[in-house]
């Protein structure tokens, strides 16, 4: 997917939500555990319910790869079905990979060609050579860990270096490899102040923003130091939207809570 059509999708929907499928069986309806895969019927019915309120959607692979060959396979499924049936839809694997160069390589032809992903999460303490294999796939784009949402985030993020903080550090020096335009970012939504410095550095890329509902952060504050001409946004929420109910109404719950966020959204565009 290219970036103008992501735009196009955002601006059709007037939305720009994305729906972290970060399924786990302790926590799915109890109905679902008798299906032959209750991962993926869990995704399915969430993903029919939610596809036209949101634009993009980001399983995270350990919750996944928790549960062995069968999580892979759920794993597998969801993306081809989402690739299927909806490929508007930007797909976002939630891996956080990066290593040395032919490691990272071999981690991008995976969720890249094989399960063919639209973009994958990238931790950057690596450095160049442990990204740019990633950034060397077209249409496809890398989204780098920048400033989490996590209490553990602040240990090193915002530590100065040479009286500037690492997290701009990463932004700025990322700026500088090669097919850098095929990046995004990672920005927690419960970092709002750190937004309009961020925006300095890197205005024309997309953010992916956690942190949106459980974690306590705000759309409001978000939007109003983060979005740009191009929108430049994709606000996630998972848990608020795919746990919003326990029974067999799942689907249903999942889609008021997605709408809720969706018609919120349609303000600010």
């Amino acid at each position: 997917m290219t970036k103008q059509q992501l735009v196009e999708q955002i601006r059709e929907k007037k939305s720009f939500l994305c729906i972290g499928l970060d399924t786990d069986l302790e926590k799915v309806p109890p109905h679902l555990l008798d299906y032959e895969d209750p991962i993926f019927e869990f995704n399915k019915q969430l993903i029919d319910a939610t596809h036209h309120l949101a634009v993009a959607y980001k399983p995270n692979s350990a919750f996944y790869e928790a549960y062995g060959i069968h999580g892979w396979t759920a794993l597998q499924k969801t993306i081809n079905y989402l690739n299927q049936e909806y490929p508007e839809i930007f797909t976002i694997a939630d891996a956080k990979r990066g290593d040395i160069g032919n490691t990272s390589t071999r981690y991008a032809k995976a969720f890249y060609e094989d399960l063919n992903f639209d973009s994958i999460t990238v931790a950057p303490y690596m450095g160049r050579d442990s990204v740019e294999p990633f950034l060397e796939f077209k249409d496809k784009f890398t989204i780098l860990l920048a400033l989490t949402s996590n209490i553990g985030g602040l240990d090193f993020q915002t530590l100065k270096i040479e009286h500037e903080e690492l997290y701009k550090k990463v932004l700025k020096t990322s700026l500088t490899w090669k097919n850098a335009d095929h990046l995004m970012y990672v920005v927690g939504a419960t970092r709002p102040e750190y937004f309009a410095e961020i925006r300095k550095i890197v205005p024309d890329h997309f953010l992916l923003v956690p942190g949106v509902g459980a974690q306590g952060g705000k759309l409001e504050d978000v939007c109003k130091y983060g979005l740009n001409d191009d929108i430049g946004l994709l606000v996630n929420s998972s848990r608020g939207v795919i746990y919003a109910s326990e029974g067999e109404d799942f689907a249903a719950k999942a889609r008021q809570k997605a709408s809720e966020l969706q018609l919120e959204m349609a303000t600010y565009l």
